[in-house]
């Protein structure tokens, strides 16, 4: 019996993940992945064709085999990329990813041109070298003659989404990445993007923002037969990564996430904006019409690579030294940013490992790597209940670094309360199907979100109290910032 599903793509920096998930109950049916050309920051750029090459293969694959009819389709996807092309919609240049830092001389020059606490209550976010609009500053610098053939601009997800339906729009999450769309008020700011050039018509330029349980529209006949699928395909809003990764997960008000991958972000859902006058907390937007208040540390996952790698042991390893660690209240403590830091924006520090004694143990050196990471992140945390976001309810943990049990009890005992791990390894394009769904049912992405909800698959208790190394911490990330000017 044919079986009516959805599908849900997680275009990410590395590959194209697809998951095909029953219409009914979200059971999944299939999943396939095929890998993006790797890149190699400070300089990171793909061809978007790739991305769509990667898409194609992958629907392909997921679909081969299974007898499915495919109803609604959604495009989750790394965030930020700029992706300019032309009148008739041609690509002109490789895209920019988002850990492409070759603009982050632009970035600063668009921070100090309107100021620090203007970005964050205005836009809601402040320029980094990752955001979109310093992306376009740096082509205008370096590419005169390709910026002043840009009509269309979009980042990864809208420009997917464009190649299947032939609709040029986006979606709230992922359009207040970019610098130049306010979350807080829900609307595009040509004015920004005219300090660019003052001279340039940008209102054209821009897709249009679809409300969160909108379609973008039907497959075209042509993206149809690309992918071996009917033509009569809804296709979702999609969103960036993160955003549509929190409905995977099942993230509701009250909920904290803890993501741990080579960087590290941890993330809440909000009724209203968040905004942040230092800068600390992206107050970007949600895929459920609110809002996704977060923070990101450049080092997470690669903290405790790099400890293992010294210490000549497995993460597996390093994780059983880091538990068998006695507490002492005079240990070592390690600053954990190895590659400059994002939260806070400290771009030239690097890590800085106080407490060492004759007396320091291996166990010690690898609990310092896990709680230095911890740390960093609950800081965050802290940050986000400061600014009156909820976070009674779950801690989840997610990303390959939850697969850590030391960073899960070490979490776990810095907030005091239990971390769970659930059921969604691939959050992003399950996220994406939940939304997928929503447009084809007729209902809302939260509520779908409630009803696939993933099961527990694992909780850990607090067992000892960590914060005797609170202070201790932030003296030592104090030690990098900046003297201020008087």
């Amino acid at each position: 019996m044919t079986t009516d599903v959805v599908v849900g793509v997680d275009s990410s920096t590395q590959s194209c993940t697809v998951e095909l998930r029953a219409l009914d109950s979200g059971a999944l049916v299939s999943t396939a992945r095929v890998s993006h050309p790797a890149t190699t920051p400070p300089v990171s750029e793909q061809d978007p064709e790739a991305w769509w090459d990667a898409m194609v293969r992958a629907v392909r694959e997921a679909v081969s085999g299974h007898d499915v009819h495919v109803v609604a389709l959604s495009v989750g996807a790394q965030c930020h990329g700029l992706v300019a092309s032309d009148a008739s919609g041609v690509v002109l240049r490789p895209a920019k990813l988002w850990n492409d830092t070759t603009s982050a001389a632009q970035a600063q020059a668009l921070l100090e041109a309107r100021g620090l606490s203007w970005w964050t209550q205005q836009m809601g976010i402040a320029p980094s070298a990752a955001l979109t609009i310093a992306k376009l500053a740096w082509l205008r610098d370096n590419e005169p003659d390709v910026f002043a053939r840009v009509q269309h601009l979009a980042v990864p997800h809208d420009w997917l989404t464009f190649r299947l339906t032939g609709a040029h729009v986006t979606d709230r999450s992922d359009a207040s990445g970019t610098g130049y769309y306010s979350a807080p008020t829900n609307r595009w700011r040509p004015d920004v993007l005219g300090d660019l050039v003052a001279a340039r018509e940008w209102e054209s330029t821009l897709p249009r923002v679809l409300g969160p349980d909108e379609a973008a529209g039907r497959l075209t006949s042509t993206a149809a037969t690309a992918l071996g699928i009917g033509d009569d395909v809804l296709v979702a809003a999609g969103g960036g990564d993160q955003h549509l990764a929190a409905q995977g997960i099942g993230l509701i008000e009250g909920d904290i996430a803890y993501s741990l991958g080579t960087s590290g972000v941890v993330f809440a859902t909000n009724s209203q904006p968040v905004l942040d006058p230092s800068g600390a907390i992206d107050g970007v937007a949600n895929v459920t019409g609110g809002y996704l208040p977060l923070v990101c540390t450049l080092n997470c996952t690669k903290v405790t690579d790099t400890m293992g790698r010294l210490l000549g042991v497995d993460h597996a390893a390093l994780g059983e030294l880091a538990l068998a660690a006695p507490l002492d209240p005079d240990r070592p403590v390690l600053a954990a940013y190895l590659d400059g830091e994002r939260s806070p924006r400290l771009p030239d520090a690097r890590g800085m490992l106080a407490g060492l004694t004759t007396a320091t143990t291996r166990e010690q050196l690898a609990l310092a790597a896990f709680e230095g990471v911890a740390l960093g992140l609950v800081r965050g945390e802290r940050q986000l209940t400061a600014h009156g976001v909820p976070t009674g309810g779950r801690t989840i943990a997610v990303g390959g670094g939850a697969r850590a049990r030391a960073y899960r009890q070490i979490i776990a005992d810095l907030t005091g309360r239990s971390v769970v791990t659930v059921d969604a390894p691939e959050g992003t394009a399950r996220g994406a199907a939940i939304q997928a769904a929503a447009v084809a049912r007729g209902q809302t992405v939260a509520e779908v979100t409630a009803e696939w909800s993933p099961q527990v698959t694992s909780s850990i208790d607090p067992s000892h109290d960590r914060t005797d190394v609170w202070e201790r911490y932030l003296h030592l990330t104090a030690v990098q910032e900046p003297a201020p000017h008087h």
